[in-house]
């Protein structure tokens, strides 16, 4: 294993790595915002990946793994993964170039609502009221923090609740594949999926002749290709960084722990959007914005609480040999 759980539980370990990974996250969202306006979608993509398999290999380096990471048992289950994570990112980003911010992540975070009810009947996982009081409170601090207006069921609502479900489905497969299946396998083959797809995009709308559709959403989608200038290649390295990083280390949270109890803590990426506001835009936010940052925030805290008093007595419990 690659990422070894370091706090002497895996169900811990997966909580801290689901919350630094989502941090990191949560920087990609805010370069493809800054990039969004010039250069299309697969371009992105495919210079976000290479920068991704660029970190994969040095890690394998690292750690001595050597190629045979890359072997795999489960091609069906990898290629039903980067297909929903292909799905999900196609469909967010397409949603979010029509939709306001606000609406489109309101309904992009029902995800982790999705995993929680996906992992009973997929995963056999039993989720206690513990854990379904906290995706939904962690729900109802992200819904009131951003506010979505009242015009969010509309076919691009319908796009971003597609990609919360398809990316939900993506995190199952994680848990399908945790026996044999590391980390590093697993993001590196969705790494080579969105390489593939990107090409094959460049190879058909690469030079523009699909876009100037009047939709932002398709415009995205199909614009033409365009060689970066110097300045822009940092957000480029923005994007695949935070990708090969903060997803290899989400990719690990569902391998260690289940998946009704990592979801609530990817609602951390919302914190770290408002973060990046302040940081970027200048944008602080207001009373009501707290409030739901409270909100989610109380939410995990309170799942990584009751983990660690249920890891105390069960320890208590196996040293008093019953």
């Amino acid at each position: 294993m690659l990422i070894r759980p370091a706090l002497g539980s895996p169900a811990l370990a997966g909580v801290f790595l689901a919350l630094g990974g989502s941090a990191i996250m949560s920087t990609n969202d805010l370069a493809i915002k800054h990039l969004s306006d010039v250069y299309p979608l697969h371009e992105v993509v495919l210079v976000r990946s290479l920068v991704g398999l660029c970190v994969l290999g040095i890690l394998m380096w690292w750690t001595g793994g050597g190629l045979h990471l890359m072997r795999t048992g489960k091609p069906g289950l990898h290629l039903a993964r980067t297909g929903l994570i292909l799905l999900s990112n196609i469909t967010y980003f397409a949603a979010l170039a029509a939709l306001p911010l606000a609406d489109a992540v309101a309904i992009s975070f029902v995800a982790p609502l999705f995993v929680t009810v996906l992992s009973i009947p997929l995963l056999r996982e039993r989720v206690g009221r513990h854990r379904w009081i906290a995706v939904g409170v962690g729900l109802i601090g992200t819904m009131v923090m951003v506010r979505p207006g009242a015009g969010t069921i509309s076919p691009m609502a319908l796009l971003a609740l597609f990609s919360a479900l398809t990316y939900a489905g993506a995190n199952i497969t994680v848990r399908l594949m945790r026996g044999t299946e590391s980390a590093v396998t697993m993001s590196f083959f969705v790494q080579i999926g969105f390489i593939v797809a990107s090409g094959l995009m460049w190879l058909v709308a690469g030079d523009g002749r699909f876009a100037q559709t009047g939709s932002p959403s398709i415009d995205f989608l199909l614009r033409a290709w365009v060689m970066p200038p110097p300045a822009d290649w940092p957000w480029f390295i923005v994007t695949g960084l935070a990708i090969g990083i903060g997803g290899l280390m989400v990719t690990q949270a569902y391998r260690l722990s289940e998946a009704a109890l990592v979801a609530p803590f990817e609602y951390a990426a919302i914190p770290f959007a408002i973060l990046w506001g302040v940081v970027f835009f200048a944008q602080w936010p207001d009373a009501t914005a707290w409030t739901g940052i409270a909100l989610i925030c109380g939410a995990g805290l309170y799942v990584l609480w009751r983990e660690t008093v249920r890891r105390r007595r069960d320890d208590a419990t196996e040293g008093s040999g019953l």
